[in-house]
Formats: C-alpha cells, sequence, structure tokens
C-alpha cells in the first residue's frame, strides 16, 4: 500500500488526467457546435443519406463527450477515495499513539527507584538532624513535584484530543455514523455481540477500549438493558 508521502504525486497525476479529460470534452464539445452549424446551413440541399450520416456523427460526438465526462467523474471519485483512505489510515494511527501514550502513562512509575532509595537514605539522616535540615529537604521537593504534575497535566492534555478533531474538514452527509458519539467511523471499532444493537459499531476510545477484548463483547446500552431484564 502506498504511503502518504506518495499521496501528492498520486493527487497531481490524478489532476493532470482530469485537466486533459476537460480539455477532449471542450475539443470535442467545439466540434459538435461546427457540424451542427454545417448541418443547419446545409440540410436543404443534403440527400436523406447524407442527413442520417451528418446526424450519426453528431451523436457519435455527444457520446464520446458523455464517455470523457464519465471518465473525469470516475476520476474525481477515485481521487477522493484515495484522500479518504490516507485520512482512515491517520485516524487509526493516531487512536493507537494515544491508546500507547495512555498505557505508557498509566504503567510507568514516575518517581526513579534510584531516587526513591536516595529519599530513603536521606530521610534518615534526617532524623538525626536538626529540623531545618528536614524543612528544607522537603522544599526542595517541592518543584520536583510540580514539575511532575504539570507533566502529568500535559499528558492529560495530549490525551483528551479525539481523533474526529484532528481534520477539520465537513463530513460527507451520506457517510453513515455509528458510535454513542454519532460520527463516522475512523480507527479502530468494536462490534456490539447483541444482534438487536440500534447502533452496532463502537469507538475504541468512546467506550474506553485500547485493545479488543477476549470473548464477546457488549456496549453500555445493552449491558444496561441484559441488567434490566435480569
Amino acid at each position: 500500500v502506498a504511503g502518504i508521502e506518495n499521496l501528492p504525486c498520486e493527487l497531481q497525476r490524478n489532476f493532470q488526467l482530469m485537466r486533459e479529460l476537460d480539455q477532449r470534452t471542450e475539443d470535442k464539445k467545439a466540434e459538435i457546435d461546427s457540424l451542427a452549424a454545417e448541418y443547419i446551413e446545409s440540410v436543404k440541399n443534403m440527400l436523406p443519406e447524407e442527413r442520417v450520416e451528418h446526424l450519426k456523427k453528431i451523436q457519435s460526438a455527444y457520446s464520446k463527450c458523455k464517455e470523457y465526462s464519465d471518465d473525469k467523474v470516475q476520476l474525481a471519485m477515485q481521487t477522493y477515495e484515495m484522500v479518504d483512505k490516507h485520512i482512515r489510515r491517520l485516524d487509526a494511527d493516531l487512536a493507537r499513539f494515544e491508546a500507547d501514550l495512555k498505557d505508557k502513562l498509566e504503567g510507568s512509575d514516575f518517581e526513579n527507584p534510584g531516587s526513591r532509595s536516595l529519599k530513603k537514605g536521606r530521610s534518615q539522616k534526617d532524623k538525626r538532624s536538626s529540623r531545618g535540615r528536614g524543612r528544607r529537604t522537603s522544599e526542595e521537593d517541592t518543584p520536583k513535584k510540580k514539575k511532575l504534575k504539570g507533566g502529568s497535566e500535559f499528558a492529560d492534555t495530549i490525551l483528551s484530543v479525539h481523533p474526529s478533531d484532528v481534520l477539520d474538514m465537513p463530513v460527507d452527509p451520506n457517510e453513515p455514523t455509528y458510535c454513542l458519539c454519532h460520527q463516522v467511523s475512523y480507527g479502530e471499532m468494536i462490534g456490539c455481540d447483541n444482534p438487536d444493537c440500534p447502533i452496532e459499531w463502537f469507538h475504541f476510545a468512546c467506550v474506553d477500549l485500547t485493545t479488543k477484548p477476549k470473548g464477546k463483547w457488549f456496549c453500555p446500552r445493552c449491558v444496561q438493558e441484559r441488567k434490566k431484564k435480569k
């Protein structure tokens, strides 16, 4: 699969082909106008066979013009799908990046084991030292705590970014929406195992998932419904 670094070249090639098709269409339209003017001017002096032949030329030119136009529309649709494919891939990569970052933040210990042993040794010395020294040690530790707090806030800010907020572009009104957020599909999604689920598909982030769970999975709404029935 071609990477996004090839997208500009692919777009340029498709736009060039569309420009050529557009020029062919314009040339064919000019040919139709010329044939129509010639027919109107000479129709009275033409034999029936000549009239039919001339009209066939005009009809053939119209058919060719329509063919060029259809090719241009098809190429435009392919270009849209190509860009949309890369957008979905970027959304999926962003969702994975956020999940990995969240796992690293939740699984890591912000304090270095070496610093813990150092603090332990320092605290034993503090017991034998004056109170003033102990207060100064706590004051030295304070900036570190503030720094960690700021780092945590920065990480929370990163994780609060939703993949759907990355692209500020209008959504195709014909594209179906899913999930509790009523947005289009992007990134990794999971299907509810309730066959009567009205939504069916959900974004991992919206249902607090980072990986696909084992066994059957039911969405929050269906879980509540199942609890009510019990």
